[in-house]
C-alpha cells in the first residue's frame, strides 16, 4: 500500500496521486500566450500519471511577468488559449492546476538561457514595482513603491486572474507568494519598508498578500481548491522565517486557503541555501503541524522511496516535483512500479507496461 500513489481529497476534487507537478517558467510564450510547447509540455506530464499538472507562473498583468516571455492570464484571449491545453490534462486523469502571480522588482528581465539579466526599455523590459524602493541585487533597477491606489488594483487583478481561470477549466489556482516575488517582498521585513498600513508588523506586512487571498478564495469556485505558494524562510538572519510563515498560514486557513505549497528564498540574491535532497522538507511539515493545514514539500525530491517516505510519514500531504519531471516526464509511472503499486498506464502505451 502506497501513501505516494493514494488519493487525496480536496474538497469536492480528487487528486489521483499525490506526486504534483511544480510550476516551472517555460519562457515560451509570446505575448503571456500559451502555444503549442505548452500543449506538450504540460500534455506529457499528464500522461506521465501525475496527480495535478500546474501551469507555470501566470502573470496577472504583462508588468508582472518575469520575463517578455512568460506566461499571462490577464485577459480573456489567454483563458481562451488555455482552454485546449486544460481540455487535455483533464483527459489523461490528471488535475489542472495554475499559478497565478506577480514578479514585483524582479520582473523584466531576460530569460534564462539569455543571461537572466535586467532588460532596459529598449530591449523590451519595464519599471518593475515593489513595496519599496529597494532593487533586488546590485544590477538591478529601483523599483516603483507601489501606492495605495495601486496596491487596490493589484488585489482586483489576482481576483480577475483566477476568474478567468476558472473559466478556461483548471480545477486549482495557487497563489505565488515566494521566490522574492512581489506578494514575498510585501511579506520580508527585508525587501518591505513602508512606514503605512502595509509595512512594519508582521500583519502589515501580510495585508496585501491576504487581501489578494480572500479575493481570490471569494471568486474561484467553492467546490474547487485554492493553493498558496510561500517561501518558508529567506534563509538571511532578520529576514522572512519558519515562524513567520506559521503565523501566515494559520491567517490563509481561515480564509479557507486548502495548501500551502512550501519552498523557500528568492527573496535575497546572496542567500547561502543548504542545498540538498529534501531540504525545504521541514518547512512544510512544521507549517502542517503547526497550522493543523495541508501541505506540499518541494526541493530536490527525486526517489520514489523519498517521496513515499514524505508523504507516507505525514511530513507533507503531497510532494511537487519539478527538475525530476524535466529530466523524466513519466516519473510518476516509474516511480509507482518502484514501489510495487500496478498504476494504469494510457492505453497507447500498454504494451509497453514492464510486468510488476
Amino acid at each position: 500500500m502506497s501513501m505516494l500513489f493514494s488519493p487525496l481529497q480536496m474538497r469536492e476534487l480528487t487528486f489521483r496521486n499525490r506526486v504534483f507537478v511544480s510550476p516551472m517558467c517555460q519562457y515560451s510564450s509570446t505575448d503571456g500566450l500559451p502555444n503549442d510547447w505548452h500543449l506538450v509540455h504540460l500534455g506529457s506530464r499528464a500522461v506521465g500519471g501525475a496527480g495535478l499538472v500546474m501551469v507555470e507562473a501566470s502573470a496577472v498583468s504583462p508588468e508582472g511577468r518575469i520575463s517578455p516571455a512568460d506566461s499571462g492570464i490577464w485577459s480573456d484571449a489567454h483563458a481562451d488559449a488555455f482552454e485546449p491545453i486544460v481540455a487535455f490534462i483533464r483527459a489523461q486523469g490528471a488535475v489542472p492546476g495554475i499559478q497565478i502571480a506577480h514578479a514585483g522588482r524582479k520582473a523584466a528581465t531576460a530569460p534564462p538561457w539569455e543571461g537572466g539579466h535586467p532588460l532596459s526599455a529598449a530591449a523590451g523590459g519595464w519599471q518593475p514595482v515593489a513595496p519599496s524602493g529597494v532593487p533586488f541585487a546590485d544590477g538591478y533597477p529601483v523599483p516603483h513603491a507601489l501606492e495605495t491606489a495601486e496596491i487596490d488594483r493589484l488585489v482586483d487583478l489576482f481576483a480577475a486572474a483566477a476568474e478567468r481561470s476558472a473559466r478556461a477549466g483548471f480545477q486549482v489556482v495557487e497563489i505565488h507568494m515566494a521566490h522574492g516575488y512581489l506578494l514575498h517582498s510585501f511579506l520580508s521585513p527585508l525587501s518591505n519598508r513602508r512606514q503605512d498600513d502595509y509595512g512594519g508588523t508582521l500583519e502589515n506586512r501580510a495585508r496585501l498578500p491576504l487581501r489578494v487571498a480572500e479575493a481570490v478564495r471569494a471568486v474561484w469556485p467553492r467546490e474547487l481548491p485554492v493553493f498558496v505558494r510561500i517561501s518558508t524562510t529567506d534563509w538571511v538572519e532578520g529576514g522572512w522565517d519558519v515562524q513567520q510563515s506559521i503565523r501566515l498560514a494559520s491567517w490563509l486557513k481561515e480564509l479557507d486557503v486548502d495548501l500551502i505549497d512550501c519552498s523557500s528564498a528568492g527573496l535575497v540574491a546572496d542567500a547561502v541555501l543548504p542545498v540538498g535532497p529534501g531540504f525545504q522538507v521541514p518547512g512544510a511539515t512544521a507549517v502542517r503541524e503547526g497550522v493543523g493545514i495541508a501541505t506540499g514539500a518541494v526541493g530536490l525530491i527525486t526517489e520514489p522511496e523519498q517521496a513515499e517516505q514524505i508523504v507516507a510519514t505525514g511530513l507533507a500531504d503531497a510532494v511537487l516535483l519539478a527538475r525530476e519531471l524535466l529530466r523524466d516526464p513519466y516519473w510518476p509511472l516509474h516511480a509507482a512500479r518502484r514501489l510495487g503499486v500496478d498504476l494504469p498506464w494510457p492505453v497507447q502505451y500498454e504494451r509497453a507496461k514492464p510486468r510488476l
